[in-house]
């Protein structure tokens, strides 16, 4: 399986466990530049989350969620900055978040912090 193929069966998994969960997928894939993309884009009550999505077949080479480095957290900031100014709703808080998939076990951590 592909690195692309691997990565959009993550992004669909991670829909589907964000809408069990009760949010609303308002984009995916939301791109401000060619370095800057967020997988999904989502709300749940008057919070905004700005989602990475991270997915391995194996946790051989470490957890999902330890390749979320702080240079990759800036791009998702500045790419969520980018779609606040935007965005004709007007959201009160917004939050950075990850799904995390390894096989069939999915995780969600809510409001990264660096």
């Amino acid at each position: 399986m592909s690195n692309k193929t691997k990565g959009k069966l993550g992004e669909k998994l991670a829909k589907e466990f964000l809408l069990k969960n009760g949010f609303e997928i308002l984009e995916t894939n939301f791109r401000y530049s060619r370095m800057a993309e967020i997988d999904i884009i989502a709300s749940k009550g008057n919070i905004l989350y700005f989602v990475e999505v991270k997915y391995r077949t194996t946790n051989a080479f470490g957890m999902p969620f330890e390749a979320i480095t702080k240079f990759k957290l800036d791009k998702i900031k500045m790419c969520a900055q980018y779609y606040l100014s935007t965005t004709k709703r007007n959201y009160k808080t917004y939050r950075i978040s990850a799904v995390s998939i390894v096989d069939s076990e999915i995780k969600f951590i809510d409001n990264i912090l660096f």
